[in-house]
């Protein structure tokens, strides 16, 4: 964690703007944690989950990394009709699978085909620690939710924080209404400044939430089953501003001052590596890989076996 020295970094959040409107307040828990009992079985938070030596190793790890802005859609095809281009709020990465937005992964009507596309595994520290975390979710929550098959496989890196747009830094450290569509429970977690997470009714976004709940620097929020998962969404509606200090690696034009680690199931059956994507979907996407591969070699490794794979079907056509 360093502290922000250069002059132009961003001000505390929402300096110089308006700020928005009242978020509702549900029930608010400060720092539950343990396996809880009806409607909430499906729900933990675990305040000081990940340990110092666990930390240091992360900070490491994650100052490393080199994230991507992603556009929404793909810039080799028209956008859809009735929709803009823009891009995403925030860089992210991924490990597992690599679900490109423009890719589509789980839109309507569910398509899960050649969309997540197999991205690096986890680092050994990362996959101790989500093994702990599989754990605690077979022990504490019912084993009904908890499908056949289901590990956490796949894992988004979100960095929140401040973005220059070219005139001054715009606080974009939330995320809106959403659920995550993948089987199975979801676990995630927090580093950097505390976050406000709320569960809120479909079709009741401005009443009050069902729970709002800060995750705290180096906490662990865990949930799954009918209610928490698939009958509620969630958001995440602000990120404090306290420490005045930037995580991770440096990114352009961004500060982060929270990361978030989101840990999903996603069958091996929809992971697709990027040779065997279609040469539609590779060519959405080629731009990200190429960027990537810059930096990994996992990537590297496979658009070389893509390029290997589109030779051979060259000579065939040609033989």
């Amino acid at each position: 964690m360093r502290k922000l020295a250069k002059p132009g970094h961003p001000k505390p959040a929402h300096g110089g703007r308006r700020r928005p409107r009242p978020v509702p307040q549900g029930p608010l828990l400060e720092r539950s944690s343990g396996p809880q009992r009806g409607l909430d079985a499906g729900c933990a938070y675990e305040p000081d989950f990940v340990t110092a030596s666990q930390r240091q190793a992360l900070d490491a790890w994650l100052g490393k990394l080199h994230p991507l802005w992603e556009q929404r859609y793909s810039t080799k095809r028209p956008v859809p009709e009735g929709k803009r281009q823009h891009g995403l709020l925030r860089p992210v990465y991924w490990l597992g699978n690599w679900q490109f937005a423009c890719l589509g992964y789980y839109e309507p009507p569910r398509r899960t085909q050649h969309c997540a596309v197999a991205a690096e595994p986890f680092p050994p520290m990362l996959q101790q620690m989500v093994s702990t975390i599989e754990r605690r979710i077979r022990t504490q929550f019912p084993a009904s939710y908890v499908p056949s098959g289901w590990h956490l496989n796949t894992c988004l890196i979100n960095f929140y924080g401040n973005r220059w747009d070219g005139n001054r830094w715009q606080d974009v450290a939330r995320v809106g209404e959403h659920r995550d569509f993948e089987p199975g429970p979801v676990a995630s977690i927090s580093l950097g400044e505390r976050a406000l997470f709320q569960f809120v009714q479909r079709g009741q976004l401005a009443a009050a939430p069902v729970r709002t709940q800060w995750l705290e620097n180096n906490s662990l929020q865990l949930f799954g089953g009918p209610y928490w998962k698939d009958d509620l969404l969630h958001r995440v509606t602000r990120v404090e501003n306290k420490l005045k200090a930037t995580l991770g690696p440096t990114i352009s034009d961004f500060a982060t001052r929270r990361i978030n680690l989101t840990f999903r199931y996603v069958p091996s059956v929809d992971v697709t590596p990027f040779r065997a994507l279609s040469p539609r979907a590779q060519s959405d996407i080629a731009e990200y890989m190429a960027t990537l591969a810059k930096h990994s070699a996992f990537f590297a490794a496979q658009l070389a076996a893509a390029t290997q794979v589109a030779m051979l079907r060259s000579r065939d056509r040609e033989a």
